[in-house]
């Protein structure tokens, strides 16, 4: 049997009171006026921010202790680099060094070496661009798209696990504040250029 990574944590737990309502939640319960519990409690706002990040670094952490792996035989079988850079050719087709960078956010130099050892094991492949048979263009290989959509089973297997008691409505919602989240993040950094390493 599979051992799955933990990725439960005792920071996010409120305290609770003997009637199994947390005291923040006691607090407001009453206060039904807009702004009325900005106005009762001024440092929320700040508290709730503080809280975001702090659940935001656990995340991190604990992402990269995992990576997120997925389960079974092909968990922790693909870094994340790989992943993405595989991702990425699959959607886009065959695709040159510098328009693959620019689409990762990243730079032409940092692709050139994450790919090389996808070329080197056969998940990607170098041949000549379409339309013009002097540029040479990168490619996802039939042996990088069957080890892909493993890794990719293999990570949703795992999503499913994470998000097994959660209802289809609360995945849906959870899914578009993440996306949310990561876009905001790409806009925050794209005034730094493409080295920020955001997909690296």
């Amino acid at each position: 049997m599979p051992t799955y990574p933990d990725l439960t944590t005792t920071d996010a737990v409120a305290p609770q009171e003997p009637n199994g309502v947390a005291p923040q939640e006691q607090s407001t319960a009453h206060s039904s006026e807009p702004g009325a519990e900005a106005a009762e409690h001024p440092g929320r706002g700040s508290d709730l921010l503080e809280s975001i990040q702090h659940q935001v670094a656990l995340f991190a952490r604990r992402a990269e202790q995992t990576r997120l792996g997925g389960v079974g035989q092909a968990r922790n079988s693909m870094d994340r680099a790989a992943y993405l850079l595989l991702n990425r050719l699959e959607q886009d087709g065959p695709t040159g060094v510098k328009a693959l960078a620019a689409a990762m956010g990243i730079d032409s130099s940092t692709v050139t070496r994450q790919v090389a050892p996808l070329v080197d094991s056969g998940l990607v492949k170098r041949t000549s661009h379409p339309a013009d048979g002097r540029a040479v263009v990168l490619e996802l290989s039939p042996r990088g798209a069957h080890r892909l959509s493993e890794v990719r089973a293999s990570r949703r297997d795992l999503m499913a696990l994470l998000t097994k008691e959660w209802t289809p409505e609360e995945r849906e919602v959870f899914c578009g504040l993440l996306t949310r989240f990561n876009r905001g993040l790409a806009e925050v950094h794209a005034p730094f250029g493409p080295r920020d390493g955001s997909a690296s």
